[in-house]
Formats: C-alpha cells, sequence, structure tokens
C-alpha cells in the first residue's frame, strides 16, 4: 500500500513540470506564425510601374518589356547599354532612339526634297543640302531666327510634358546613386516619345497594334539615321548634292 501511493506521489509531482499538449500545440503555432512574418518581412518589395499604352515595364525583360526588338537581330544590344540599368534609364534611352529616328526620317526627306525642289526663298537655297541651313541664315535670317525659336519652343514644349523638372530629377538620381544622368529622368506616368501630337488620329488604342505601330516607327527611324549620316558623310566628301 505505502508503494502504490509513493508511485501515485511521484507520478502527480512529474506532471506537474511536464508541458502540456495544449501548450505545447500554442509554442508551435507561434514559432510558425513567427516564421511566415520573417519570410513576408524578408521578401523584397517590387516596385509598381503604371500600365503605359499596354505596357507595363518589367526590368526582367529585355529593354523593360517595350517594343522594338525584331528578327533576325532580336535582342540586339552587344554593347550592353541596357543591362544592369534601372527602368528609368531604359525609357531615356528609348526616348532618345525614338526622337533621332523621327528627326533621322525628316532629314532624309529634307535631302531628297530640298535638292530637287527649291520653292522657298526665290530659288537661291541650291546645291547640297549640307549647306541649305546656311544659306537660310544668309537669304532669310528673320526666318533662320524664327525656325530656331520654334525648335527651341518645341524642344521645352516636350520637356515639360515627359520629363521630371531637373532639380528634382537630380535630387532623384542622387538618392537612388544613378549616375551619368545628370537631371535627366522620364515621368513614371509618360510613354517614351508620346508626347500626344496625333492630329490625323492614326494612334491605336488596342495595345497589341500600338505595340506593333511602335516598332514600325522604331524600325524606320533606325534605317532613316543610317541613310542621314551616309548622306551627310557622302555630301561632306563630294561636296556636291546627292542627285
Amino acid at each position: 500500500m505505502k508503494t502504490a501511493f509513493l508511485l501515485a506521489t511521484l507520478a502527480a509531482g512529474a506532471s506537474a513540470f511536464a508541458p502540456s499538449s495544449g501548450s505545447i500545440m500554442a509554442s508551435s503555432l507561434a514559432m510558425s506564425d513567427g516564421a511566415v512574418d520573417a519570410e513576408i518581412a524578408e521578401e523584397p518589395v517590387k516596385p509598381a510601374y503604371p500600365t503605359i499604352n499596354g505596357w507595363t515595364a518589367d526590368p526582367e525583360k529585355f529593354c523593360a518589356g517595350l517594343p522594338g526588338a525584331v528578327a533576325p537581330l532580336g535582342n540586339f544590344d552587344p554593347l550592353g547599354f541596357t543591362k544592369g540599368v534601372p527602368v528609368t534609364e531604359i525609357k531615356r534611352f528609348r526616348e532618345s532612339e525614338i526622337l533621332h529616328g523621327r528627326v533621322g526620317m525628316l532629314a532624309v526627306l529634307g535631302y531628297l526634297v530640298g535638292e530637287n525642289f527649291h520653292p522657298l526663298f526665290g530659288g537661291q537655297v541650291i546645291g547640297p543640302a549640307n549647306t541649305h541651313l546656311a544659306q537660310v541664315q544668309i537669304v532669310a535670317p528673320f526666318f533662320f531666327a524664327w525656325l530656331v525659336g520654334s525648335i527651341a519652343t518645341a524642344e521645352l514644349g516636350r520637356a515639360n510634358i515627359g520629363w521630371v523638372e531637373p532639380i528634382k530629377a537630380m535630387q532623384y538620381n542622387s538618392e537612388n546613386e544613378i549616375k551619368g544622368t545628370f537631371g535627366a529622368v522620364l515621368k513614371s506616368n509618360y510613354y517614351p516619345g508620346d508626347i500626344g501630337f496625333d492630329p490625323l488620329g492614326l494612334k491605336p488604342t488596342d495595345p497589341a497594334e500600338f505595340a506593333e505601330m511602335q516598332t514600325k516607327e522604331l524600325n524606320n527611324g533606325r534605317l532613316a539615321m543610317i541613310a542621314a549620316i551616309g548622306m551627310m558623310v557622302q555630301e561632306q566628301v563630294t561636296h556636291h548634292a546627292l542627285f
């Protein structure tokens, strides 16, 4: 009897020090909750990019997913200009490309038309197109001044539409350690090259059609830049008109 009583007493004492199943479950749940919270906290926050003309920037894709990569060259960037750079820089590169492409297309048209037809300024502006602007400055100085003023106004308007104010841009570049751009940052809701100028209403509303038209414009602009350089060099070397 004494032995049974002693064993019962020892068992009761041991149970007092043993953790209950409820406390073990609560502890395990608390630890699992803490692990989930830690995983959520450690997951990097991805920046949200607005969708513009059907395009949402994706830093993982070539050129942040912008259109313009076509066969046979595909993702053509042999010098790696777009590798490891933020989306703001890629947008700036595309803005420069499409702007120079448009200027190139106008330049090619000017070379082909300006050297064969001379309806302005009484036919006094003639010869190689490389010399036309200098001739206009002499023949019609007021028109030349108006032309320069118009170009400056257009550039200021474009900058006001798509670019962040220089002071804010420099502060943004400094805070994000972006070097080599000075105060050049495009607005987050601005699509490179889309300044809203569409008098004929040619801009598609469908994202796929817009991307296709954008690719065509880029390809024609790239070809025009190469053609314009060839025309300039040829006239600079020969000192004669193209045709």
